[in-house]
């Protein structure tokens, strides 16, 4: 129940995603949805950064929360803001200056390298507002409150849609921009979402809200910034690992020309929906843990994970059916109905669509072991997997193979990191891991004592 409205985030999410890319193909053309699938993965590699830093955070409001410490997660709040307005700003002032670089190094085909660009300096704009906005849901997902984002998701999502057509085209008041409109529509729909989601916490005093002599806790502070940056940095490895392979995997199939790439720009839109139940539970499971562990609640840790594979298993596998199943009509929505792309979408799914309820168990499983601080495990894991597997075997087989090699790849590179990640779990030394040291910090102390009481009835409890 934790996970629904985080599926439904993720739900709301990809489908503003799709709609989107169905607004970008049908009015502009192959060509124009490939440049923003392009600039989509560089995205997903951009924020990777932001799910570390993030999760760590998130991590340390679960223990606070767990230990009914609010001090505690009201500084991680804090401290991952403060650092998370300076990565945002420095990263958009880069990626405007080197986004051609970027896109050429990808080998973006050269028809759709303009609106690429284009593009992509509309998305290096919203950054900050992006990093911001992820952040906060994560926060109030590790505080057991999963209903927020998901109002505020859903609201970004409606204004996103509904400008997209009118920038792009031009309609009403709106001057006609193109592929630029597109990204406009998703920087301000981001703006009012986080906005909103700010008035929204004051108003109702949610207990992440820093008030008075709290916002002091914007400011660096030693203990926090070094576990935000120390764990952070290897969980956003983890999604810098499986984007870097994503970005290697799309300069492969741009080798193949448009046609494909338009294809398997549709097939990652549909990737997208396969994941969201996994990611959802995933998400579910590190706040649920992290929480259980911070009030001692070890025999609940395991109970939660075994209880989220068997639900990951059953959900991914029905997407994975309906996927294979509606293959075709679903891609039509983003092609024409001759395009030789559209077989190429239904191949792909067919041969790779099905590691996707084996990697899901393997999220279930990294949302446990992150949850006390171990993260060299998933990221070794997640390394093997990506790499020496996943882009060793399209490598060793794409000579013979041909774009086979790439397909088969995903699937492969499933079964291992799945193997993997289950011996280590296995192992168990991850439960000797930790976030902070022991000892309190003297001005937490303090601020701790003078806390008043956070409501009139009882203190929440572990989820």
């Amino acid at each position: 129940m934790f996970s629904l409205p985080t599926l439904g985030s993720n739900i709301i999410h990809s489908l503003n995603g799709s709609i989107n890319a169905v607004w970008v193909g049908r009015l502009l053309g192959e060509t124009a949805l490939t440049a923003t699938a392009n600039a989509s993965l560089l995205l997903f590699f951009l924020l990777s950064g932001v799910f570390g830093f993030g999760m760590a955070a998130t991590i340390l409001v679960g223990h606070g929360f767990g230990r009914q410490d609010y001090v505690m997660a009201r500084r991680a709040v804090g401290s991952a803001s403060g650092l998370f307005a300076v990565i945002g700003t420095l990263i958009a002032a880069l990626g405007w200056w080197y986004a051609p670089d970027l896109l050429r190094a990808m080998q973006t085909p050269p028809a759709a390298l303009d609106m690429a660009i284009d593009y992509l300096r509309i998305i290096f704009l919203s950054l900050p507002a992006l990093y911001f906005l992820i952040f906060l849901t994560m926060a109030l997902r590790g505080a057991g409150d999963a209903r927020t984002p998901f109002l505020f998701i859903g609201l970004s999502a409606v204004i996103d849609v509904g400008l997209n057509p009118l920038l792009i085209l031009g309609l009403g008041p709106f001057p006609a921009m193109g592929i630029v409109g597109s990204g406009w529509a998703m920087l301000t729909a981001q703006m009012v979402s986080l906005v909103g989601m700010l008035i929204y916490i004051y108003a109702k005093d949610l207990p992440l809200r820093l008030r008075g002599a709290e916002f002091r806790y914007l400011l660096p502070d030693v203990a926090m910034l070094k576990a935000i940056l120390l764990k952070g940095i290897p969980m956003g490895m983890q999604m810098a690992v499986i984007s870097v392979s994503a970005l290697v995997m799309i300069t492969f199939v741009n080798a193949y020309g448009v046609t494909t790439a338009a294809a398997y720009g549709v097939v990652a839109q549909l990737w997208n929906y396969i994941q969201m139940p996994a990611m959802a539970i995933g998400a579910a499971v590190s706040a649920m843990a992290a929480q259980n562990v911070g009030a001692g609640l070890w025999h609940r840790v395991g109970r939660i994970t075994v209880s989220a594979a068997m639900i990951n298993v059953a959900m991914t596998g029905l997407m994975v059916v309906l996927m294979i199943l509606f293959s075709r009509p679903i891609a039509e929505l983003f092609l024409k109905g001759d395009s030789a792309a559209v077989d190429i979408v239904r191949h792909i799914n067919l041969v790779a669509g099905w590691g996707f309820v084996m990697f899901g168990v393997t999220l279930v499983i990294f949302g446990t072991v992150r949850a006390t601080g171990a993260v060299y495990g998933p990221l070794i894991v997640l390394f093997v997997a990506m790499v020496p597997v996943r882009l060793g075997f399209v490598y060793a087989f794409e000579g013979t193979m041909g774009a086979e090699a790439i397909w088969w790849s995903f699937p492969i590179g499933s079964i291992a990191a799945t193997v993997l990640a289950y011996g280590y779990y296995r192992a168990g030394r991850w439960r000797k891991a930790s976030m902070l040291d022991d000892k309190p910090d003297p001005s937490e102390c303090e601020d701790q004592a003078l806390l008043p009481a956070e409501s009139a009835g009882q203190p929440p409890q572990p989820i």
